[in-house]
């Protein structure tokens, strides 16, 4: 089960990763939980220490290592072979192995290509050569999924809010997806409140992109103060949570039937 998770900054995109995450890990040995968002807040959602947040080294950062596996000369490898675990690049949480990824680095200030060919091929083996469930936080883009990684990725859910920014973002994704050649792609409303902006949903997605909706948890947005999630969600959350895990993973079996 291979799923990106994109949308707008703000969404709580972060923090439907995260429990999806936990969620996952009660039927799944290993989790691999991978913040490739710029803002990078993904690890203090799923409970890990803010200490020991701060001090997860991303691995575009990992200058060394990189050049170990690329080469270090004017000429490097453009398809690394990763022989040690992806493991060895990640945080272990219980069962959810994190990896902070950084940011796929643009024209400008520096040449990041031999960092960004390690990234893809780190993205590479995870959705590619692993069978375990892989969560990807991608911020408003999906800019760490080029043509050879997307045939590997199951699902793109999309989170968004109802307004008219966060639905204009969807759209985008939705043809980013279509050009990597993507099939599957689904909405996720959050931070529903009310029959109105139910609607407001429902008139701009097709019935079949929206996968669930959320509605608002003051409890999370209070927690969202600390940058963690509150200990209890409510049962209203926590059902709502788990018919989208569902509705996942018979989404993905069905697509697995289809092609």
């Amino acid at each position: 089960m291979k799923i990106a998770i994109s949308g707008k900054g703000g969404v709580g995109k972060t923090t439907i990763t995260s429990i999806l995450a936990k969620q996952l890990a009660e039927k799944h040995s290993t989790v691999f939980a991978m913040d490739a968002d710029p803002d990078a807040c993904l690890a203090s959602a799923l409970g890990i220490p803010e200490e020991k947040a701060l001090n997860i080294k991303p691995v575009v950062e990992m200058r060394d290592l990189i050049r170990n596996r690329t080469g270090a000369g004017s000429f490097y490898v453009l398809n690394p072979k990763l022989d040690d675990a992806v493991e060895d690049y990640c945080y272990k949480h219980g069962n959810i192995w994190f990896l902070r990824m950084g940011d796929v680095k643009k024209g400008g200030s520096e040449c990041y290509c031999r960092e960004n060919t390690f990234l893809n091929a780190l993205v590479s083996s995870l959705l590619l050569e692993r069978d375990e469930a892989v969560l990807m936080d991608m911020g408003a883009g999906i800019e760490h999924l080029t043509r050879g990684t997307a045939r590997g990725v199951d699902l793109i859910l999309v989170v968004i809010e109802p307004n008219k920014n966060s639905i204009n973002t969807a759209h985008r994704v939705q043809q980013l997806a279509e050009d990597l050649s993507i099939k599957n792609v689904k909405v996720i409303a959050n931070k529903i409140n009310g029959d109105k902006q139910k609607q407001f949903i429902e008139d701009n997605f097709n019935d079949n992109d929206i996968l669930g909706i959320i509605k608002y948890n003051e409890n999370i947005w209070e927690s969202s103060l600390e940058s963690s999630l509150p200990n209890e969600l409510g049962e209203d959350t926590i059902e709502q949570i788990n018919n989208i895990c569902s509705k996942i993973e018979a989404e993905i079996n069905n697509n697995e039937k289809k092609y």
